[in-house]
Order: C-alpha cells, then structure tokens, then sequence
C-alpha cells in the first residue's frame, strides 16, 4: 500500500514523527511527501534522504499559497524544482481552489500559476500532481493541452462524475483520499472509476475520520478498505493494482 500524498513535515508531525514515520514502514511500502512551498519542499527532501526508498518527494506550490507570492518568488521555487529534477517524483502539489478563493483577480492569477508549473511539467515531462477544488473543469481545460506531461494526477478529487469521465478519457489518475470512508459523493465517484485509475492517499495530516483527529499516512488502509467494499474487490486485489499504479505513475 502507498500512501500518494501527504505532508509529513508538517508542523503537525513536530513532536511524534519518527513514531508516525515507524508505523508507515510497519504498513506501508512508501508514501509521497507532497511540498507545498519552497520551504517544504526542502523539508520534503530532507525527509527523502532520511528515508531513502520509502519517503519520496514532490515538490509543489500550493495555489492559496502561491497566490500571495511575488513572480521572483515563485521564479526562485521553480528554479530549486528544476535543479532537483532528479530527486523528485512529480511535481505538485500545485493548481487552483475556487473553494477558498473568491476574488477574480487571484483567481486569474492562480489559473496563471498553475499553468506556469503545468508548462514546466511538460517540458521536463515529469508526472503533475494537481490540487483543482470547486474549478475541476477549468484545470482540467489547462492542462490536456500539455502533451507531454507523462502522467497527470488529480490529487483528492471532488469534482463531478462528468468532468471525471474527462479526466479519464485522457487516461488521468483519480486519487481516493480517507475521505472516502465518510464522503458519500467520493463513494459514488468510486464506483464509476475503474480501479486501474485509481491512485489512493490520506492528505494527512488533515481529511482524519473526525475533525478531532489528525490523520497519518497508514490510514491510507482505510481508503483501500472502503474502495475494496464499494467495487466489491477482493482488499489484496485493491491494494496490489494500487500499489502497482502508483509505483507507474511516480516511477519507483
């Protein structure tokens, strides 16, 4: 099982993460430690070479964040993605949220980010892990334009069946986070997705099984579980043909 996205050099890991990072290698094959600014994107490596062979990096923007940075800022990130093109496995996470933000300027100039970042993806063509919320379309509208971008992941998706079967359409993977355990509509977009898209996560350290918790990457067997339950699966089928997508997508 691999957990394909999550944050483990969060702050939130400050105090116990050596013991969170012991029960992944007790659960897990390997998780991806997603960045989600400069900073952590070097926190990320950090945590790669530490862990050589089970934590992975991708380097990412988050586009709340990526908004209220400056174009040398983000020149700056891009350049430290490019110079460590070896040591990553994709770079995300990075996109746009409509969910948090409303005003049209930002949002034009997130749409103009992700674009920059999908383009880099093309041209080094190395996998693109997207955050699209409450825009799926609109992302997706950008990106199937990029030829070149081996593989293309919607990181958590939330967005319509429809826009799904697009995604599909052009053979992207779908990532399933825990949500799924609680989310009817992540139930019901897995049971129109073939498992042979589907990529499985946590998000940790948030999308917990309560708003008290915080989740971590071994959950990640839970979100197997219920798509194991809703395709009517065999769990070992589940999480052999995920492990093994995942093991495609990021090339370990």
């Amino acid at each position: 099982m691999i957990d394909t996205h999550c944050h483990i050099d969060f702050e939130d890991f400050s105090n116990d993460r050596d013991e969170v990072i012991k029960r992944c290698k007790n659960n897990l094959t390997a998780l991806i430690n997603s960045g989600t600014s400069l900073e952590g994107n070097k926190n990320a490596l950090k945590l790669s070479l530490e862990h050589k062979n089970f934590i992975y990096p991708s380097f990412g923007y988050h586009p709340i964040t990526s908004q209220d940075k400056t174009k040398e800022d983000l020149k700056i990130a891009q350049k430290h993605m490019i110079d460590n093109l070896d040591n990553i496995v994709a770079i995300g996470e990075v996109g746009m949220d409509y969910f948090y933000t409303k005003d049209k300027f930002l949002r034009a100039k997130q749409n103009e980010i992700f674009e920059s970042f999908a383009k880099l993806s093309n041209e080094y063509e190395i996998p693109l892990l997207i955050h699209g919320r409450d825009c799926e379309k609109k992302v997706y509208n950008i990106v199937k334009d990029y030829k070149n971008i081996p593989e293309v992941i919607f990181h958590c998706y939330s967005g319509s069946l429809k826009t799904a079967r697009k995604l599909l359409d052009e053979n992207y993977y779908i990532s399933f986070s825990t949500m799924i355990c609680y989310s009817e509509h992540h139930q019901e977009l897995a049971n129109e997705i073939p498992i042979e898209n589907i990529l499985t996560e946590t998000d940790s350290p948030y999308l917990a099984m309560t708003r008290e918790e915080r989740n971590e990457p071994s959950n990640v067997i839970n979100a197997a579980q219920k798509i194991s339950e809703i395709q009517e699966i065999d769990f070992n089928e589940v999480d052999k043909i995920t492990t093994n997508n995942a093991k495609k997508v990021f090339n370990l």
